[in-house]
């Protein structure tokens, strides 16, 4: 069996439709600490991170609490806009998605979730994934067999825990929930 914390990223320092890969603001950092600080006496573990910046500055802090070497992994990374969507349209895009399921996307978006699922299936150690809201709930909708987008509200630096045995991922215990924006 291997143990998979799964954590959602600190606190953006812009939204989704005015910078396509913002760090983490004052707020974020200080959810960053905060979560290593929940989840040192654990390791070390390996760390696995998104190679978005706000995942990477997300995991250093407990990287470094470890003396860790980070794994950028791009299959743990956020869902990916549609070709052609201007920057100032992503977010209605995310918001009228994230209302509907995999399926509805179509095979691009299924093809994302299951390259998700996949790398966090095959994690051989218990490891921390710091990755993304819908990139999370794919792995917790894998585990409880909804096709949804969005079956938990995850709020910035929450902590879901996943149990893969033998390949089937099974859902521990959700993260924190907030009603986080998605700007």
């Amino acid at each position: 069996m291997t143990r998979v914390y799964l954590v959602r990223h600190g606190r953006a320092a812009a939204g989704w439709d005015t910078d396509p890969d913002p760090g983490l603001d004052e707020l974020g950092r200080e959810q960053a600490l905060a979560m290593a600080r929940s989840l040192a006496p654990l390791g070390p573990l390996a760390v696995v991170t998104s190679p978005l910046l706000r995942c990477r500055q997300t995991a250093f802090p407990l990287a470094a609490a470890w003396g860790a070497e980070v794994r950028v992994e791009p299959d743990v990374a956020e869902i990916p806009s549609p070709e052609g969507v201007p920057m100032s349209e992503r977010v209605e895009w995310l918001r009228r998605s994230m209302a509907g399921t995999w399926a509805e996307l179509g095979p691009r978006y299924t093809a994302f979730r299951d390259g998700v699922v996949a790398a966090v299936a095959s994690l051989p150690v218990d490891t921390v994934v710091c990755s993304h809201f819908v990139a999370i709930n794919a792995v917790i909708g894998a585990a409880i067999g909804d096709d949804r987008l969005v079956s938990t509200s995850l709020d910035n630096c929450s902590i879901t825990v996943i149990d893969v045995v033998d390949g089937v991922l099974r859902l521990v215990e959700k993260g924190h929930e907030a009603d986080t924006l998605i700007r």
